[in-house]
């Protein structure tokens, strides 16, 4: 058996592994796009705190920051981290 089309999804799943990540990520597939701002307040942590998971996500190629004025706005970019939290979360729209 072939193991290495499995790196993709383990690599993810890793990144995913953190609770402040998995909800970054849950929250952007239910909005598709969001301001670190709204993640910030949502999650009631510091600012430097989300920019460090987000920082993680954007690397791993799971979500893309497009600048607007002076915030970022992210969204899921990854169609296969997109599946896995669609299946971990049913219903997300």
């Amino acid at each position: 058996m072939d193991v290495s089309k499995y790196n993709r999804t383990a690599d993810i799943l890793k990144v995913l592994g953190h609770p402040v990540r998995l909800c970054i990520v849950h929250g952007l597939v239910k909005q598709e796009t969001c301001k670190v701002s709204n993640i910030q307040s949502c999650l009631s942590i510091p600012q430097s705190t989300v920019s460090q998971h987000i920082g993680k996500l954007k690397s791993a190629g799971i979500i893309e920051g497009t600048r607007n004025g002076l915030e970022i706005v992210y969204k899921v970019v990854d169609d296969e981290a997109f599946k896995i939290i669609e299946s971990l979360y049913p219903g997300c729209e």
